[in-house]
């Protein structure tokens, strides 16, 4: 069975592995030294097209991150992962945490443009909250890592928002880059319609002038097997583009994105390592 066959019913499961990582926003411990300082903000019409935003106590500027939350494009609300918000504010970021619409409501590329459009938002408004718009990078896990790197590679989708310059990093968790054919029901339910599938692939818009990305996996992932990483980034450095990816030994899909716990933490230095690229090149 070939790479993509064995990584394509996993696509079914993001959803039921993400699911769990919304009890950690009740759990605590919390980072302190932050506080939401926005909810609700709208960026379109519809009742999901809203962001809440949480940013360091101290004053700023402090440069800008857009976080999309994983769900499998079905599934998924931003106030639930609060917690990972609360953790990349605590080490010097202004972060956003949009809601998108979801399948079956939309199909692909409606939640890439609500991505788009959530992040030139929280561009538009980054001064008010403390934030340097000429620093501003977008990071996801799961199905929030394809969010982010379809809007930082694709050129359409930004420019489309009216901000085609805005996004300067990307950072993606246990993301899915690279999962034709479209063959369980996440996939076939957000892509089945488009005439080209080519085209709802990260790995396709891989170019030497992207912004610099970074991408986790956890070595452990059934969910969304490492070599989605390792391919996207080794597309990016062949077309003479920038990415760093980082594997880490014995974590599965979820452990990925609950490091940023302060009660998961300790098992790997996911935060340090990302946050530490996403300063490095937003300054």
């Amino acid at each position: 069975m070939t790479r993509r066959g064995l990584f394509a019913p996993a696509l079914g499961l993001i959803a039921a592995a993400c699911s769990p990582l919304a009890v950690l926003n009740g759990l605590g411990p919390r980072d302190a030294g932050v506080r939401r300082v926005a909810r609700d903000i709208a960026y379109g019409d519809d009742p999901r097209q809203k962001m809440d935003i949480h940013a360091p106590v101290e004053a700023g500027p402090w440069p800008m991150l857009v976080f999309f939350y994983g769900g499998g494009w079905d599934s998924g609300e931003g106030r639930l992962y609060a917690w990972a918000a609360q953790a990349l504010a605590a080490r010097g970021f202004v972060v956003a945490t949009p809601d998108y619409r979801l399948v079956p409501q939309v199909h692909f590329p409606a939640f890439i443009e609500d991505a788009a459009a959530a992040t030139a938002m929280a561009g538009e408004i980054a001064g008010r909250y403390g934030a340097d718009p000429g620093r501003l990078g977008v990071i996801g896990h799961s199905a929030g890592a394809h969010l982010a790197m379809m809007i930082a590679l694709d050129r359409r989708y930004m420019l489309a928002a009216g901000a085609p310059d805005l996004i300067r990093a990307a950072a993606g968790l246990a993301g899915p880059y690279d999962f034709l054919p479209f063959d369980v029901p996440a996939s076939i339910n957000a892509f089945r319609r488009v005439p080209d599938p080519t085209l709802t692939q990260p790995v396709t818009f891989a170019r030497a002038d992207a912004p610099p990305l970074w991408l986790g996996h956890g070595t452990e992932d059934v969910v969304v097997h490492a070599e989605d990483s390792t391919i996207l980034c080794d597309r990016m450095k062949a077309v003479g583009g920038r990415c760093e990816a980082k594997l880490y030994p014995g974590l599965n899909h979820a452990d990925l994105i609950a490091t940023f716990s302060p009660l998961f933490r300790r098992k790997a230095p996911v935060l340090e390592d990302v946050t530490a690229f996403l300063h490095r090149e937003l300054g």
